[in-house]
């Protein structure tokens, strides 16, 4: 009995001996793939892993146009429908514009109407112009005319006092003396006569040019009128211009609450253009994360509405303030109790590469920015 339990032993022994060695095999190769993988996280963690600096708070934004009337009235049409592509410059709504047109058309007919006064007034300009033309001719025939009576009258003072010599002396008549004096006294008479109507053109000459001012400042009034009727014009055009709204940028149509029939006042949303080819991503970094990011280091962009197809981006700006900073209600610390909390900073992030399907504004992305150009920049 004893020598049948010595020979069943060793028999019984090899099989645990190669469970143990398959064991130690398996933990040894266990063993091994592990250091591996530590080895190759650690050298990804050192050459790539440390300056991915990643976020899930990072969304899609466009910077998307609400359009409202600049004037009031009812919609006549509305040219677009929801969600509806257009291009920049195509009709969306257009307003009744019959009052429009007819407050134009007043419009038009006051700048006519204020034309033909500045052409009268420039007529009349012109007439007391040549008013003061005229009065200076006759101011100049009247300066000869005193000229010429002064003349005279020095010449028949000179006769008169002559032949009173000639009296004296007996070599004249009384007669001739007397026809001497009335001659000097016509002669006076005509040189008084002459001074008063010079005299009289000088005042015509002061009124004319009083007239040819108030001429000028008459045409001056009419023209500031035409350019006010002619603003108004501008305005009334605006105004029935404004009767049409029309796209400002290239996109998608999207909140269109206008409807034919409504009436719409000045600032009333009416609908909306989103431009999606111009799609963007705002990542909330922490301010921990911010130390070695700049503008223009390359960006995977995973969008969770597009799995499977990570987008390319680069970094354009970040914020001059936290989100906390903008926010309607901003927090104060110097009240209460003080507990620090990490900031987060907008970063705005711009496509590379277009996606086969169009990005929707408010879409979830998450947002891996590397860093590594940074590096070189931080050592000393």
């Amino acid at each position: 009995m004893n020598a049948a339990a010595q020979t069943s032993t060793p028999a019984s022994t090899e099989p645990q001996a190669r469970s143990l060695a398959s064991r130690r095999l398996m933990s040894m190769t266990a063993g091994a793939v592990g250091l591996l993988a530590t080895l190759a996280f650690t050298f990804y963690w050192v050459t790539t892993g440390r300056y991915l600096e990643s976020t899930d708070d990072a969304y899609v934004r466009a910077d998307w146009v609400a359009l409202s009337p600049r004037v009031a009235g009812h919609v006549a049409k509305v040219q677009v429908n929801d969600d509806q592509p257009v291009k920049a410059g195509d009709v969306l709504v257009r307003l009744q514009a019959r009052d429009y047109r007819a407050r134009l058309g007043s419009a038009m007919a006051a700048v006519a109407e204020a034309k033909a006064a500045v052409t009268a007034a420039r007529a009349h300009q012109q007439v007391a112009a040549e008013r003061i033309n005229q009065q200076q001719q006759a101011v100049l025939q009247a300066e000869a005319a005193v000229r010429s009576a002064r003349a005279e009258r020095q010449r028949s003072q000179l006769d008169l006092q002559r032949y009173r010599g000639l009296v004296r002396d007996e070599a004249a008549t009384l007669q001739r003396l007397e026809s001497a004096s009335a001659q000097a006294s016509q002669a006076l008479a005509t040189e008084q006569g002459a001074e008063a109507a010079w005299r009289e053109q000088r005042a015509q000459q002061r009124v004319a040019k009083a007239l040819a001012a108030q001429a000028d400042a008459t045409l001056e009034q009419r023209q500031a009128a035409l350019a006010r009727a002619r603003a108004e014009q501008q305005l009334a055009e605006l105004d029935e211009q404004d009767t049409v709204i029309r796209a400002p940028i290239d996109g998608v149509v999207g909140q269109r609450r206008a409807r034919a029939g409504q009436y719409v006042v000045p600032g009333q949303p009416l609908l909306a253009v989103v431009p999606l080819q111009q799609a963007y991503v705002v990542a909330n970094y922490k301010e921990t994360q911010l130390t070695r990011m700049r503008p223009g280091q390359a960006v995977r962009i995973q969008v969770d509405g597009f799995a499977g197809k990570p987008l390319q981006g680069h970094v354009a700006s970040f914020s001059p303030a936290s989100g906390n900073v903008f926010a309607l209600l901003p927090s104060d610390n110097a009240t209460g109790n003080f507990t620090k909390i990490v900031q987060r900073f907008p970063v705005r992030i711009l496509l590379d590469s277009p996606l086969h399907g169009p990005l929707r504004p408010g879409m979830s992305v998450v947002a891996t920015v590397d860093t590594r150009d940074a590096e070189p920049a931080d050592a000393p």
